[in-house]
């Protein structure tokens, strides 16, 4: 009929609508739901079994403390610190085991037990082992055995305590190549590479920072030949808390002859949050009450 559209509507065709007008929704296909959830759920399990806050249950605490996991061994050392600071004389009973966490092959785990036997200074077998702990081969271990031994009112924490205050030297431990050199002020974590090392042999070697910290200085450039041994970063502290707990630690035991490194953060360091600088100020205060005291 004259008028009608071929879909017999008359003027209205549906294909001039705004409906019509929309394209064609398409079903989400089944596949590409069940990759989406996976993508969310499999990292927060993966997240969730590493994470220090959840809580564990005994059985849960004597299982981790034997996993080959350093990261579990870590949460059940976590876990019994928890409860120490709820003074649960329970967990005692671990403490044959903790002991035994301070000689660990993995570093993480030696310095997590040595932060942990700060929580119990009856404990005579954790004093002992904290005072083994501050000639450990790695500086972090070290560290937290200092930060321990301030509860248990050990000045031989002193030399760690100034050490974490101190720039740190990171040298060379092979011959060979500078490459991927990272520059000066940069901020780097523990672990954090720092260089690649071509080696005789094409053989490479990763060099990672042993502490915390920021590049004050780099020695070497890329290209550049190494020799074992030879200076090649200066670090300076950058994380707040370690020189906040050295400080606190130093104004116990800190001598007179500490006091211009500690009038240094009294003065105020690049990176240092203004708790630092006022702890600083009380450490001096302390420092130089305690030399008056000894006159």
């Amino acid at each position: 009929m004259p008028g009608l559209t071929s879909n017999g509507n008359g003027g209205n065709d549906s294909t001039n609508s705004p409906a019509s007008a929309m394209p064609e929704r398409r079903p989400t296909p089944w596949p590409l739901i069940v990759v989406a959830v996976l993508l969310v759920v499999v990292p927060f399990f993966a997240w969730y079994g590493t994470w220090f806050g959840r809580t564990l249950s005994d059985e849960q605490i004597e299982q981790y403390l034997k996993d080959e996991k350093p990261r579990h061994v870590q949460h059940a050392l976590a876990e019994i610190e928890r409860r120490m600071q709820q003074h649960d004389k329970s967990v005692r009973r671990w403490h044959p085991q903790i002991v035994a966490l301070a000689a660990h092959p993995v570093a993480d785990v030696r310095q997590t037990a040595a932060w942990v036997m700060g929580g119990d200074t009856d404990a005579n077998e954790f004093h002992e082992t904290l005072l083994r702990l501050l000639d450990d081969a790695e500086p972090v271990v070290r560290w937290n055995a200092a930060r321990s031994l301030v509860s248990f009112g050990d000045a031989r924490s002193r030399r760690e305590l100034l050490a974490m205050l101190r720039p740190f030297t990171v040298v060379a431990p092979v011959d060979g190549i500078a490459l991927s050199v990272l520059g000066e002020g940069m901020p780097v974590r523990r672990e954090a590479m720092l260089a690649r090392v071509r080696q005789k042999g094409d053989e490479l070697y990763e060099l990672r920072s042993p502490v915390p910290g920021r590049i004050e200085k780099a020695f070497v450039k890329e290209g550049d030949q190494l020799s074992k041994e030879q200076e090649i970063f200066r670090l300076v502290p950058n994380d707040p808390a370690q020189v906040r707990d050295a400080l606190i630690g130093l104004s116990f035991f800190g001598e007179a002859e500490d006091l211009p490194e500690i009038e240094n953060y009294a003065r105020g360091v690049e990176g240092m949050t203004d708790d630092v600088k006022q702890q600083a100020a009380r450490t001096v205060e302390a420092v130089k009450r305690r030399s008056t005291e000894k006159r």
